[in-house]
């Protein structure tokens, strides 16, 4: 088994809501709204884990906590032997970098891609001033780009021009692990191809480990070694992708396998999780997903599942009903 780069135990990430004037005079104590509410997962050198579930469930929160833009609430975050703290160092902040959903928002509409690359690099002294030229345009080449590319603006470039600007952002930094937070969902569906590829291309030629945040679950299976199923800051499914997709075991992954199109003559899409995601600020008490799941029993009130080894121990579900 390769040694795990990245790995969570009990991690948590909880935001408080805001208090009224009124409600301060009351003494009423703000919300906790628990996005991430006591996820471990390990991510091993030179791996792909793909994070799956519907919108709000906590998937981007969690990748943000992992990058260390939000600070943890509670548990233990390592990166490879290192526990790290509120505060990284920076040179543990550079190790982790994220690609982020909207590749405009997230680059300088005032800088051209040059200037921009030149910043971070001299930033992380990672590179000398006299050969930061030749390294930003070895980034261009390994994404695809060509080198005049440097010269120009952001808004210049298409948005898969963009994200693939944002892909060369954060290998500038030479991370171990890349986490990639709906990196193509917001591409149209032949350039989320090209973006996919290119992943894999640099997840095979610069050995990175990946996390894949996605709520496609098709995308996912094309990139990913592992899968873990999110709902409501909980992982509630985890284990080898083929595992997964061809033998799942949680009621809430099945009903995500069933919804996703299929294009064999025929067939019939299945059915999908029914009714709204509950809100993050409800008193959970038992099962998250009872609520919404077909086999749900009298005990699923009471009792808060735990992932435990279901058919192979690589394979993981919080489930009593199994």
């Amino acid at each position: 088994m390769s040694d795990v780069v990245l790995s969570t135990q009990g991690l948590t990430k909880h935001f408080s809501g805001k208090s009224t004037l009124l409600g301060k005079l009351r003494g009423k104590v703000p919300l906790s709204i628990p996005a991430v509410d006591g996820v471990s997962i390990d991510i091993e050198a030179g791996s792909t884990v793909g994070l799956v579930g519907e919108s709000g469930c906590g998937k981007s929160t969690l990748g943000r906590t992992l990058v260390g833009l939000y600070p943890p609430t509670g548990g233990s975050l390592m990166l490879f032997d290192r526990q790290m703290g509120l505060k990284r160092t920076l040179e543990e902040r550079r190790l982790v970098q994220m690609i982020f959903q909207d590749p405009f928002a997230s680059l300088n509409p005032r800088m051209k891609i040059g200037d921009m690359l030149e910043e971070i690099l001299l930033f992380h002294h990672l590179v000398s001033k006299e050969k930061v030229r030749e390294r930003c345009a070895e980034l261009m080449t390994i994404v695809g780009l060509p080198v005049s590319a440097l010269e120009s603006y952001p808004r210049q470039f298409s948005g898969g021009q963009r994200q693939r600007i944002g892909i060369a952002r954060a290998l500038a930094l030479e991370p171990k692990v890349l986490i990639a937070d709906e990196a193509v969902s917001a591409l149209d569906v032949s350039v989320q191809a090209s973006i996919v590829n290119l992943l894999l291309d640099l997840k095979r030629d610069l050995g990175l480990t990946m996390l894949f945040i996605s709520h496609n679950i098709a995308i996912v299976r094309q990139v990913s070694d592992r899968i873990a199923v999110m709902y409501l800051g909980r992982i509630v499914e985890e284990g080898p992708t083929e595992e997964v997709f061809n033998s799942p075991k949680h009621p809430y992954t099945k009903l995500l396998l069933g919804s996703v199109p299929k294009m064999t003559p025929g067939s019939k899409l299945g059915e999908a999780p029914q009714g709204e995601l509950p809100t993050m600020q409800a008193a959970y008490q038992g099962c998250r997903f009872m609520s919404r799941c077909p086999v749900s029993t009298e005990a699923c009130h009471v009792t808060d599942p735990q992932l435990v080894e279901v058919g192979t121990p690589s394979h993981l579900t919080a489930c009593i009903n199994l």
